[in-house]
């Protein structure tokens, strides 16, 4: 698995043999964006309009484009680093 980024954006990038393409999902968000491409170039393509859609579509409906983590696990952190390990753990594949 891979990652990519784009406007603060972090997608997962996997290989679909079957179909012979690269897929993404954006990572760390409510919604979900996805994406995908027959070359790296037309992968990266897809997930920057994915995005910049994603950011536009946000922007008509007058929601915020990233749910805001809430910081509560079992003990308290900020906000910013408990978004940062939803991330990750997402990216990682991991819940």
């Amino acid at each position: 698995m891979s990652v990519m980024t784009y406007r603060g954006y972090a997608a997962r990038v996997e290989y679909d043999p079957e179909d012979r393409v690269f897929i993404g999902h954006v990572a760390g968000i409510r919604d979900t964006v996805a994406f995908h491409g027959a070359t790296v170039d037309a992968l990266e393509r897809a997930f920057h309009e994915s995005v910049d859609d994603y950011l536009k579509a946000c922007e008509q409906l007058g929601q915020q484009p990233e749910r805001p983590a809430s910081g509560k696990l079992m003990l308290r952190i900020p906000p910013a680093v408990h978004a940062g390990a939803l991330r990750a753990a997402e990216l990682a594949g991991k819940s």
